[in-house]
């Protein structure tokens, strides 16, 4: 038992070592999103419903991108963990060509949206706002997917603290640039919520940018670049890259998508409802973030001992990290269940509200277990690269299990807010179950081949 627990130990200091960068940028980024609303609703709530459906119509888009940029740091891990240096520069380069294929392709989608805002039913004053907006949100959109792609490479290599800087650097900005840009300070016009997508803009430009400049002027990234400029442009490469990033695109886009209707369900039970699920989605997207920090941390961890084919390694850093978002987990949920009752009231002055909120967390902390546990062996599956199983689950987890019994908790037996959010713990240990099962499937396949190879020898 001693000797395990300094195993694990190890396998605690090392998640550590790398999760809690990617969990100060993910926080980084909420903080970020926050400020946003916040200085747009300040200079004007017309603009702030503007904004509000530009940035539901791209976050789709986002969120497919981010996937399919997961699907380099299996294979950069499982390069790294067999020091194929060179290979791993040549690989990056191949993704930094899929993923463009991919922003240009994202790009016509948003473009023929673009030219139909005014057949999608929203009001007639906003749209003067909504189409700059979404201009320069769409030419922003190839800077996310470079910037995503130099982040999972960096994530790949065991580099984490690269990416928190720039994410960082780049947030500041971005606030800056909207005091600036918004509210017309220091001589610059007041330009509102356009001044907010330019801020933006500017500040994605700058972070792709800055890891471009790091990558080829840092001399630890020598030996990668190398590879990328030796490395010969691989069809085949592109071909694996973009099988392992389109589930998990699907996977990511699912999850999201199941939560965007049940906001349409909760519109049907009244503002107030609605106004309550808004804060409620902002609470556990910090949860979330968090989590999914940690858990990016155990993609990079199995996928190097992948390529040194230590699955027992991979067993062993797997269930440390869950064990780690469990502490968190439990660290987070103490005082929001402490002070669930006045957490309503740092976002509204509405009663009704804060009494919503204090009864919806219950359920929200049920579901931790189910949440990290989803966490931390989807992440598994996408370190081992076997990533087909995490599309299908999200799936029925989400679509098959939480929405049915979504409307059939809130809507059909009239438990309202309550019961939307009761059934989300059902969708997310679903989830978790189904890809501990798969986890374990894989390995027992792999360590079953790696057997076989050693008798034959």
């Amino acid at each position: 038992m001693e000797f395990n627990l300094k195993i694990y130990k190890t396998h605690y200091k090392a998640l550590t070592q790398l999760g809690v960068p990617i969990i100060i940028g993910q926080i980084g980024t909420i903080i970020l999103n926050f400020a946003d609303t916040l200085m747009i609703g300040r200079h004007s709530t017309t603009e702030l419903g503007a904004a509000a459906f530009v940035n539901n119509m791209f976050v789709l888009v986002l969120i497919f991108a981010m996937g399919f940029s997961y699907g380099l740091t299996p294979v950069v891990g499982a390069l790294y963990g067999r020091e194929e240096n060179l290979k791993i520069g040549g690989m990056l380069k191949n993704s930094l060509i899929a993923n463009t294929l991919l922003a240009v392709l994202l790009a016509i989608i948003m473009v023929v949206l673009y030219l139909n805002l005014g057949n999608l039913g929203q009001p007639e004053e906003l749209l003067p706002l909504m189409r700059p907006y979404f201009l320069v949100n769409l030419i922003s959109l190839p800077f996310v997917t470079w910037f995503n792609t130099f982040k999972q490479f960096s994530d790949g290599i065991t580099d984490t603290k690269t990416a928190m800087w720039i994410l960082i650097v780049g947030n500041l900005l971005n606030i800056v640039g909207n005091y600036i840009l918004i509210y017309g300070k220091f001589g610059f016009p007041e330009l509102g919520l356009l001044g907010a997508g330019l801020s933006t803009m500017f500040s994605r430009i700058v972070m792709s940018i800055a890891f471009v400049v790091i990558f080829f002027a840092v001399k630890r990234f020598h030996i990668y670049k190398q590879g990328f400029k030796s490395e010969p442009v691989s069809k085949k490469d592109i071909n694996h890259l973009c099988k392992i990033g389109f589930p998990l695109s699907m996977q990511m886009g699912l999850e999201t998508a199941g939560f965007s209707l049940t906001s349409v369900m909760v519109g049907w039970i009244g503002t107030q409802a609605l106004a309550a699920h808004q804060v409620m989605l902002t609470i556990s997207q910090f949860f979330y973030m968090v989590y999914y920090g940690m858990a990016s941390a155990v993609a990079v961890r199995v996928s190097y001992f992948t390529g040194q084919q230590d699955f027992k390694a991979v067993k062993l850093s797997t269930s440390a990290g869950f064990h780690l978002i469990l502490l968190i987990a439990t660290a987070v949920s103490v005082p929001v269940i402490i002070f669930r009752n006045q957490l309503g009231a740092v976002f509204t002055d509405n009663e009704a509200v804060w009494v919503m909120v204090g009864q919806v967390i219950i359920p929200m902390i049920i579901y931790q277990f189910g949440d990290g546990m989803q966490c931390a062996y989807g992440n598994a599956l996408r370190g081992l690269s076997y990533v087909k199983p995490l599309m299908y689950t999200a799936f029925i987890a989400y679509f098959v299990v939480s929405l049915p019994l979504s409307y059939l908790f809130g809507i059909y037996f009239e438990m309202g807010l309550l019961g939307i959010w009761s059934a989300f713990p059902f969708g997310l240990t679903t989830a978790g179950l189904m890809y501990y099962y798969y986890f374990r499937k894989r390995l027992n396949e792999v360590s079953h081949t790696q057997r076989c190879k050693k008798q034959s020898k």
